[in-house]
Protein backbone atom coordinates (compact mmCIF):
# COMPACT_ATOMS: atom_id res chain seq x y z
CA UNK A 1 0.00 0.00 0.00
CA UNK A 2 1.23 3.31 -0.94
CA UNK A 3 1.75 6.42 2.06
CA UNK A 4 -1.37 7.87 0.18
CA UNK A 5 -3.49 4.80 0.41
CA UNK A 6 -2.48 4.68 3.91
CA UNK A 7 -3.31 8.07 4.74
CA UNK A 8 -6.81 7.69 2.98
CA UNK A 9 -7.51 4.66 4.77
CA UNK A 10 -6.52 5.88 8.14
CA UNK A 11 -9.06 8.76 7.41
CA UNK A 12 -11.71 6.77 6.84
CA UNK A 13 -11.16 4.37 9.63
CA UNK A 14 -11.69 7.33 12.00
CA UNK A 15 -14.52 9.18 10.92
CA UNK A 16 -16.74 10.54 13.26
CA UNK A 17 -20.29 9.42 13.87
CA UNK A 18 -22.83 11.15 12.03
CA UNK A 19 -25.56 12.74 13.73
CA UNK A 20 -28.57 14.52 12.77
CA UNK A 21 -28.55 18.50 12.32
CA UNK A 22 -30.57 20.48 15.07
CA UNK A 23 -33.77 21.66 14.85
CA UNK A 24 -33.58 25.08 15.08
CA UNK A 25 -36.67 26.77 16.11
CA UNK A 26 -36.98 30.15 13.41
CA UNK A 27 -39.73 31.73 15.85
CA UNK A 28 -37.07 31.85 18.24
CA UNK A 29 -34.16 33.66 16.43
CA UNK A 30 -33.79 37.69 15.31
CA UNK A 31 -37.31 39.10 14.27
CA UNK A 32 -36.81 42.52 12.63
CA UNK A 33 -39.55 45.62 12.78
CA UNK A 34 -38.97 45.40 9.33
CA UNK A 35 -36.73 43.19 7.47
CA UNK A 36 -37.00 45.91 4.27
CA UNK A 37 -35.30 48.30 6.41
CA UNK A 38 -33.01 46.23 7.96
CA UNK A 39 -32.02 44.49 4.43
CA UNK A 40 -31.39 48.25 3.45
CA UNK A 41 -29.04 49.25 5.90
CA UNK A 42 -27.33 45.78 6.11
CA UNK A 43 -26.53 46.11 2.28
CA UNK A 44 -25.39 49.79 2.31
CA UNK A 45 -22.67 48.69 5.02
CA UNK A 46 -21.28 45.84 3.19
CA UNK A 47 -20.63 48.27 0.02
CA UNK A 48 -23.95 47.63 -1.73
CA UNK A 49 -27.22 49.95 -2.97
CA UNK A 50 -30.78 49.45 -2.94
CA UNK A 51 -33.05 51.26 -4.54
CA UNK A 52 -37.07 51.22 -4.81
CA UNK A 53 -38.54 51.04 -8.14
CA UNK A 54 -41.97 50.76 -9.05
CA UNK A 55 -41.69 47.48 -11.18
CA UNK A 56 -40.43 45.84 -14.48
CA UNK A 57 -41.00 48.70 -16.70
CA UNK A 58 -38.65 50.62 -14.86
CA UNK A 59 -35.80 48.16 -15.07
CA UNK A 60 -36.62 48.27 -18.20
CA UNK A 61 -35.66 51.74 -18.95
CA UNK A 62 -32.45 51.59 -17.07
CA UNK A 63 -31.43 48.69 -19.61
CA UNK A 64 -31.85 50.99 -22.08
CA UNK A 65 -30.33 53.75 -20.54
CA UNK A 66 -27.38 51.80 -20.40
CA UNK A 67 -27.58 50.93 -24.08
CA UNK A 68 -28.00 54.01 -25.04
CA UNK A 69 -24.95 54.95 -23.10
CA UNK A 70 -22.82 52.62 -25.09
CA UNK A 71 -22.53 49.91 -21.96
CA UNK A 72 -21.97 46.06 -22.96
CA UNK A 73 -24.85 44.68 -21.22
CA UNK A 74 -26.13 41.73 -20.37
CA UNK A 75 -29.64 40.47 -19.47
CA UNK A 76 -30.88 37.60 -17.54
CA UNK A 77 -34.11 38.67 -16.35
CA UNK A 78 -37.30 37.47 -18.80
CA UNK A 79 -39.83 39.83 -17.56
CA UNK A 80 -37.58 42.58 -19.08
CA UNK A 81 -36.06 41.36 -22.34
CA UNK A 82 -35.77 38.03 -24.52
CA UNK A 83 -32.61 36.34 -22.99
CA UNK A 84 -30.15 35.78 -26.03
CA UNK A 85 -29.91 31.70 -25.72
CA UNK A 86 -26.25 32.07 -26.37
CA UNK A 87 -25.95 33.58 -23.00
CA UNK A 88 -25.53 30.36 -21.39
CA UNK A 89 -22.70 28.62 -23.21
CA UNK A 90 -20.76 31.92 -23.76
CA UNK A 91 -16.80 31.36 -22.00
CA UNK A 92 -15.11 34.11 -19.54
CA UNK A 93 -13.07 35.63 -22.74
CA UNK A 94 -16.44 36.47 -24.04
CA UNK A 95 -17.72 37.85 -21.25
CA UNK A 96 -15.01 39.31 -19.67
CA UNK A 97 -15.92 42.96 -21.09
CA UNK A 98 -19.32 42.80 -19.60
CA UNK A 99 -19.76 46.53 -17.36
CA UNK A 100 -23.33 45.39 -16.20
CA UNK A 101 -25.30 42.41 -15.52
CA UNK A 102 -29.01 42.40 -15.25
CA UNK A 103 -29.86 39.10 -12.86
CA UNK A 104 -32.91 37.82 -10.51
CA UNK A 105 -32.52 37.54 -7.24
CA UNK A 106 -34.32 35.38 -5.39
CA UNK A 107 -34.72 34.85 -1.38
CA UNK A 108 -32.79 38.01 0.30
CA UNK A 109 -31.67 37.98 3.79
CA UNK A 110 -31.78 41.07 6.13
CA UNK A 111 -29.44 40.36 8.97
CA UNK A 112 -26.40 39.93 6.52
CA UNK A 113 -27.67 41.64 3.45
CA UNK A 114 -27.14 38.97 0.93
CA UNK A 115 -29.20 37.23 -1.77
CA UNK A 116 -29.86 33.78 -2.93
CA UNK A 117 -28.78 33.17 -7.10
CA UNK A 118 -29.31 30.10 -8.45
CA UNK A 119 -28.25 28.62 -12.42
CA UNK A 120 -31.23 29.43 -13.72
CA UNK A 121 -31.72 32.87 -12.70
CA UNK A 122 -27.74 33.67 -13.39
CA UNK A 123 -28.53 31.61 -16.84
CA UNK A 124 -24.57 31.77 -17.25
CA UNK A 125 -23.30 30.79 -13.56
CA UNK A 126 -20.21 32.97 -14.35
CA UNK A 127 -21.92 36.62 -15.20
CA UNK A 128 -22.23 37.57 -11.27
CA UNK A 129 -18.31 36.69 -10.70
CA UNK A 130 -17.12 38.59 -14.00
CA UNK A 131 -19.30 41.69 -14.84
CA UNK A 132 -18.01 44.90 -14.09
CA UNK A 133 -21.17 45.83 -12.01
CA UNK A 134 -24.45 44.01 -11.41
CA UNK A 135 -27.80 44.81 -10.56
CA UNK A 136 -30.01 42.51 -8.65
CA UNK A 137 -34.00 42.51 -8.99
CA UNK A 138 -35.62 41.23 -5.89
CA UNK A 139 -38.84 41.04 -4.68
CA UNK A 140 -39.97 42.95 -1.11
CA UNK A 141 -42.02 40.04 0.14
CA UNK A 142 -38.97 37.79 -0.74
CA UNK A 143 -36.71 39.53 1.74
CA UNK A 144 -36.63 37.08 5.40
CA UNK A 145 -35.11 38.75 8.46
CA UNK A 146 -32.03 35.59 9.07
CA UNK A 147 -30.44 32.35 7.20
CA UNK A 148 -32.25 30.05 9.35
CA UNK A 149 -35.52 31.91 7.22
CA UNK A 150 -33.98 32.12 3.88
CA UNK A 151 -32.48 28.05 4.11
CA UNK A 152 -36.97 27.07 4.44
CA UNK A 153 -37.42 28.62 1.23
CA UNK A 154 -34.67 27.90 -1.05
CA UNK A 155 -36.84 25.47 -2.63
CA UNK A 156 -34.16 23.71 -4.07
CA UNK A 157 -30.55 22.61 -5.24
CA UNK A 158 -31.16 20.63 -8.31
CA UNK A 159 -29.81 23.18 -10.35
CA UNK A 160 -26.37 22.46 -10.07
CA UNK A 161 -25.23 25.68 -8.71
CA UNK A 162 -26.40 28.13 -6.38
CA UNK A 163 -25.08 30.60 -3.64
CA UNK A 164 -26.05 33.44 -1.65
CA UNK A 165 -24.45 36.98 -2.84
CA UNK A 166 -23.69 39.58 -0.35
CA UNK A 167 -22.42 43.29 -1.58
CA UNK A 168 -19.71 43.56 -4.19
CA UNK A 169 -16.44 41.86 -4.37
CA UNK A 170 -14.17 42.49 -1.25
CA UNK A 171 -11.38 42.16 0.54
CA UNK A 172 -9.54 43.17 3.50
CA UNK A 173 -6.66 41.05 3.22
CA UNK A 174 -3.77 43.44 2.20
CA UNK A 175 -2.87 45.83 4.95
CA UNK A 176 -6.31 45.11 6.32
CA UNK A 177 -7.98 47.71 4.45
CA UNK A 178 -11.17 47.11 2.55
CA UNK A 179 -11.01 46.84 -1.02
CA UNK A 180 -14.10 47.46 -2.79
CA UNK A 181 -14.10 45.12 -6.30
CA UNK A 182 -10.59 43.58 -5.80
CA UNK A 183 -11.85 39.88 -8.05
CA UNK A 184 -15.60 40.49 -8.44
CA UNK A 185 -17.88 43.00 -9.29
CA UNK A 186 -16.96 46.34 -8.24
CA UNK A 187 -20.79 46.97 -7.81
CA UNK A 188 -24.09 45.78 -6.53
CA UNK A 189 -27.47 47.65 -7.58
CA UNK A 190 -30.59 46.47 -5.82
CA UNK A 191 -33.76 47.29 -7.30
CA UNK A 192 -36.45 46.43 -5.02
CA UNK A 193 -40.05 45.85 -6.52
CA UNK A 194 -42.96 46.13 -3.61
Amino acid sequence: MSARETILAGIMANQPLSQDLPIIDVSAVIQYDSNLSQFKTVLESIGGKAIDISGWFELQNMVQDDLAAGKRVVNAIAEIASIDPALASLEATELATVQRAYLKGGIAVAENGSIWLDETAMVNRLLPFIAEHLVIVIEAKNIVATMHHAYQQVSSFDTGFGMFLAGPSKTADIEQSLVIGAHGARSLLVCIIP
